[in-house]
């Protein structure tokens, strides 16, 4: 457990992070940023990704109130743009590529980002292990959505050359998952939740391309569950019992939607206490938060107790956006590039500035390197300047008047100050009322009320995964520990970026932890998540990660330090967008829920990001990109 595991955090020997000892100078003397050093490359690094060290040093100042104390004027850059973009995740990039779109080709356009890639939430992770290029992501994975794309974020996609239905298709034919074939989902029984350590394999239904599963039964029989514990289980999964009788449809629904799934289960459908730890987390990835804080109508679609409730198929009225897609028909694709919608990012960028990433099609553009150098030229009309924190952003005279907006931004310990005909702020909405205090209260009031969803997507390289084979399993729930799903990662082959799937050969795995605090309402174990995050070190999700793989795997023969190449954290304490959840929000009327008001145009600044659809998804942060730069430039006309 002690045996060290490689770490690459450093860039040629260069923290990438806020501090004096990420500037150079040049032959000529002149100062130079990380971003411009021959090698700068991201995501090649381990250890603590997403929020990376240093990207949030400026915001927490500024939350506190700690920035502009003796800090001096800024240093006037002396630069001027049509339009400044606050956040170069893929709403901040979609907004620089709509108003250039829509204005001329040669519009200057500076798009700041305060961490040390670009692509926000959409990162990319690479791996070498045995030597073999590994590519996953470190953040948002799929570009499916609830909903299909309109025809804005549709347009956008085509127009980049991104036709899902058509990759899917070629990734379908050249994928050879032979070497996957036959292992199953698996559950793992933790002594601390479930007092006795045991792994059983088989797991009925569960991630799409595993073996089919034992019947419930079967499988019920293999765990240290008590009899009673099985057999409600056995009752809530297979069995067609309508526990709500009497009522009619619509007060089923209603009475769904205001209770959790955790209350479902104990007081309608009457489980055995001991069989709530075991769906607890399953809610974990989709609603970052567990059963005890998501209504029950939620997932009535793909949950077992309502087959019997005879509900009537369709959209009700108490659903979240993410629950109401299930049931609206839209397209059935699902597919993911290799390092997920970074791809989208990265090709927007190149997009935007072709000069840092060679090529032309999607396919081609998964192997390609970026030369970050090209970023931020000054004689590129379009700029990309990283680990650049927006600290201000305010009208030049009169809001109601004013023709140019004044943005303020700290990198490495200096602020420095610019000019622009417009402002986007495609940041964070939460952090808008402390950079643009001159909005009016209700608004700022709005922009505060969601509390994003705190989550970790840990990839792990591994040097083999026949442990994995010898158990026959290749996913495993963990509701009792750290992380609380393992899975092996199957890789999307495109173009020529074709992972070997051997057991004797190199893979990921990915595992997926939600620090939700059970009891609390869901914005308050957001809150409580944020914290856990920022002050867990790397050291403690490394030793945990070791443990969970040892104890899991360790009768296939696992040994953590031996088989695990590398490791990469990527923390997102302000992961997903809020999404209202009616447990505990109100039914707004139309035009006065706080995403709406929040998102205003203010005069020459307007707001975008995912936070202001409350929708934490690719369409949506490219939806509020294009409303974002439309109201701008009607306003301008």
């Amino acid at each position: 457990m002690d045996r060290p595991i490689t770490r690459r955090d450093f860039i040629d020997g260069v923290a990438v992070a806020i501090g004096a000892a990420g500037l150079v100078q040049n032959a000529e003397g002149a100062t130079t940023f990380p971003q411009d050093r021959p090698g700068y490359d991201p995501p090649t690094l381990t250890g603590m990704r997403g929020s990376h060290e240093g990207s949030y040093t400026y915001a927490h100042a500024l939350r506190d109130g700690n920035v502009f104390k003796n800090a001096g004027a800024p240093t006037d850059t002396r630069e001027t743009y049509d339009l400044v973009v606050v956040g170069g995740g893929i709403s901040g990039l979609a907004a620089a590529y709509f108003y250039r779109a829509r204005t001329n080709p040669n519009a200057k356009i500076l798009i700041l980002d305060n961490h040390d890639d670009f692509g926000g939430h959409a990162k990319r992770n690479e791996f070498r292990p045995g030597g073999r290029l590994f590519i996953t992501n470190g953040g948002t994975l799929s570009i499916e959505s609830p909903f299909d794309y309109n025809k804005e974020a549709r347009g956008l996609l085509t127009e980049l050359g991104i036709d899902p239905v058509t990759l899917e298709a070629k990734s379908e034919k050249i994928t050879d998952r032979s070497a996957l074939r036959g292992l199953k989902n698996g559950f793992f029984f933790d002594k601390e939740t479930f007092g006795t350590e045991r792994l059983v394999a088989g797991l009925p239904g569960g991630r799409r391309g595993a073996a089919p599963g034992a019947s419930w039964k079967e499988f019920l029989a293999k765990t240290p569950l008590s009899e009673q514990a099985q057999a409600d289980i056995a009752r809530l999964q297979e069995d067609k019992i309508d526990y709500m009788p009497g009522l009619s449809d619509d007060e089923k629904k209603d009475r769904l939607s205001r209770i959790s799934y955790k209350d479902f289960l104990l007081t309608v459908v009457k489980v055995h206490p001991e069989v709530i730890p075991f769906y607890q987390t399953r809610t974990h990835g989709l609603y970052g938060v567990g059963i005890d804080a998501v209504g029950a109508l939620e997932l009535w679609p793909y949950s077992p107790g309502f087959q019997g409730l005879n509900l009537k198929p369709g959209p009700y009225r108490r659903l979240s956006f993410t629950a109401l897609g299930q049931h609206i028909p839209k397209q059935p694709y699902e597919y993911h590039f290799p390092d997920g919608n970074a791809t989208i990012a990265r090709m927007l960028m190149r997009s935007l500035i072709p000069a840092a990433m060679p090529g032309h099609t999607a396919e081609d553009s998964v192997l390609a390197n970026v030369d970050y150098s090209q970023l931020d030229r000054s004689d590129s009309p379009i700029r990309i300047r990283l680990g650049s924190t927006c600290l201000r952003a305010r009208h030049v005279g009169n809001p109601a008047s004013s023709k140019e907006v004044e943005i303020v931004y700290g990198r490495e310990k200096q602020m420095y100050s610019i000019r622009a005909g417009s402002a986007i702020l495609a940041c964070w909405n939460m952090m808008i009322p402390y950079l643009c205090p001159e909005l009016p209260a209700k608004q700022r009031e709005a922009l505060k009320y969601g509390v994003k969803v705190p989550l970790v997507y840990t990839a792990v390289a591994l040097r083999n995964w026949t442990a994995f084979q010898k158990l026959g399993v290749r996913g495993v729930q963990s509701p009792g520990m750290y992380h609380s799903t393992l899975n092996l990662e199957q890789p999307t082959d495109i173009a020529e970026y074709r992972p070997m799937l051997s057991p004797e050969q190199p893979i990921l795995a990915r595992m997926l932890r939600t620090p939700c605090k059970p009891g609390l309402s869901a914005r308050d174990q957001q809150r409580a998540g944020h914290v856990d995050l920022l002050m867990t070190p790397f050291s403690t999700f490394e030793r945990n990660i070791r443990d969970q793989f040892a104890r899991i795997l360790g009768a296939g023969g696992f040994d953590p330090a031996r088989d695990i190449d590398a490791i990469t954290v990527n923390r997102w304490p302000h992961g997903y967008a809020y999404e209202y959840n009616y447990l505990w929000d109100p039914e707004w009327p139309k035009g006065q829920s706080p995403c709406e008001i929040g998102r205003r145009r203010f005069g020459r600044i307007s707001i975008a990001n995912s936070d202001a659809a409350a929708a934490a998804y690719t369409d949506q942060a490219i939806d509020q990109a294009y409303r974002a730069v439309h109201e701008q430039l009607t306003s301008a006309a």
